[in-house]
């Protein structure tokens, strides 16, 4: 089915329609969500009230297909906005992402009073499916075998306007046996770096002081254009950038983790010492059956030599527990890579089957009573090493810059929150003077706990930036807009060089 131009059509303006987007999964799906929320807003729709929970004229669900019981999930929140579409003529709902482009015509069939469903490939058509879907009052379901427009093409609403993702790639070219994402992102595709560095610069231009590099296999950047040493270039392009005071990039393969990346991060002054880089096994057994093309001497080298190199970097990491076939010996080489590479924290899971992979179908599938007990040892483990590790952060004098939202009691504790330079989440004590976020206060760490720092004592300097110039002039913006048109943003949340949702598309 074809219609005639592609263009998003308008929405009548006299009467805006607001939309939300429900996010799951890993940051390139937070990331696709800006692109959807800006698409929406070219459109002519503005976002719903924070707290909406389903009450706009359209609901998108941008979904994951990662986890055995991402359709559950689905279905349980299309079941429950079904009464709300009845009593609510002209609400539309979408689905796309990735369990969309696995799942297909399923989800049509099982919630009938869907609209639209779409791709991870075609994110870009969404305005007009919901306007082929109004006309001809029948769902829309379009799935694109390939990419059709790189997503940073497309317009954007991004959540922070003092820090942003800057997609480099999509798609793995990796066969890991627990993983969904290549038959559902396709093979790598690599943007032009003269783009990206394009994008960056506008960014700046903007107010963005902090960027994040994203890939599903970030450092294997250059494989599409034939550059082994691409990404290493980029990041140190990044650093000629006036303006640019953070650079970070999620998430690494160990396996294109080579020595010319290790030096352009320390010769790069603004790109940071922090690096997330998955480990998901401390067993070869496991890292072979996993179809992982490194073991652990090659990984614990590669924690060797950034440690060489930047003696203060936080390294952080995701560990899969339970995998078929892992044995109590696997185990406990897991637990010895964690003692020897005393990660600042680590994103543990329990192994659970995505269906389409190889590894659903292993024989070995491991009890959960005994995945549970790994598991509960591994936690402890690693909390006990982060906390040790931010104790050593005591009494150090720290750059952060302000966050917005990230702080939850901030409010009650009379405090702020930002992010150090290694990203450790630090609560500090409200200066007397405006701060905002994207502004940059220095402290004085007093107090840590395993999962964040305090800075208790007064405020050492305040730096006012741009970036802070940006959040104020976002924010007098949304307050002058004219009553009728819903302010708020739909929480797809703020750029964090730490994955907050992994074990995803972009935990590899």
């Amino acid at each position: 089915m074809t219609i005639s131009s592609d263009r998003s059509p308008a929405v009548d303006v006299s009467s805006p329609k607001t939309y939300e987007v429900r996010t799951y999964g890993c940051q390139m799906n937070v990331h696709d969500s800006e692109r959807l929320s800006g698409l929406l807003e070219e459109a002519g729709y503005v976002p719903a009230p924070e707290g909406s929970d389903g009450d706009a004229d359209v609901v998108v669900f941008n979904t994951c297909a990662v986890r055995e019981n991402a359709d559950n999930r689905l279905y349980g929140n299309l079941g429950r906005l079904a009464p709300r579409k009845v009593s609510r003529p002209g609400m539309q709902i979408a689905v796309g992402g990735c369990l969309a482009q696995k799942d297909r015509d399923t989800i049509v069939q099982k919630a009938p009073w869907v609209d639209v469903v779409f791709g991870t490939h075609n994110i870009g058509k969404l305005p007009v499916l919901l306007e082929r879907a109004r006309v001809q009052e029948e769902a829309q379901v379009e799935i694109a075998e390939s990419l059709e427009a790189f997503p940073s093409t497309l317009p954007t609403r991004r959540e922070s306007a003092y820090a942003a993702w800057v997609s480099i790639s999509v798609g793995c070219n990796n066969t890991c046996t627990f993983c969904i994402v290549p038959a559902l992102r396709g093979k790598e595709k690599d943007r032009r770096t003269g783009d990206i560095l394009a994008e960056i610069e506008a960014l700046v231009g903007e107010g963005v002081s902090e960027i994040t590099l994203l890939g599903q296999n970030v450092n294997a950047y250059g494989s599409d254009i034939g550059d082994r040493e691409a990404f290493s270039k980029l990041l140190r392009a990044c650093g000629s950038i006036e303006g640019l005071e953070r650079v970070r990039f999620t998430s690494p393969h160990p396996r294109d983790f080579t020595d010319d990346v290790i030096a352009a991060m320390a010769e790069t002054p603004n790109v940071m010492p922090q690096l997330h880089m998955p480990l998901q096994s401390g067993s070869d057994t496991v890292l072979k059956a996993m179809r992982r093309s490194y073991r652990q001497d090659r990984y614990l080298g590669i924690i060797e030599k950034v440690r060489a190199a930047m003696p203060d970097a936080a390294i952080s990491t995701d560990i899969i527990v339970g995998f078929p076939g892992e044995t109590e010996e696997d185990f406990e080489q897991t637990m010895h890579v964690v003692r020897e590479a005393r990660f600042t924290n680590a994103f543990t899971f329990q192994y659970s089957k995505r269906p389409g992979t190889p590894a659903a179908t292993m024989d070995g599938q491991i009890p959960k009573e005994v995945v549970q007990s790994r598991y509960e040892r591994l936690v402890a483990l690693q909390e006990e090493i982060s906390w040790e590790e931010n104790k050593k952060q005591v009494g150090r004098t720290l750059e952060l810059m302000v966050a917005e939202g990230e702080g939850r009691k901030d409010g009650a504790t009379h405090r702020l929150s930002g992010r150090a330079p290694d990203n450790r989440l630090v609560h500090f004590t409200k200066p007397d003077q405006e701060v905002r976020p994207g502004d940059v206060v220095t402290v004085e760490i007093t107090y840590a706990a395993p999962h964040h720092l305090l800075a208790e004592g007064a405020v050492l300097d305040v730096r006012r930036t741009r970036a802070g110039d940006a959040w104020e002039k976002r924010n007098a913006a949304e307050a002058a807009k004219p009553a009728g048109v819903m302010l708020g943003l739909p929480k797809i949340g703020v750029p964090e060089p730490l994955p907050a949702a992994t074990g995803g598309c972009a935990a590899h």
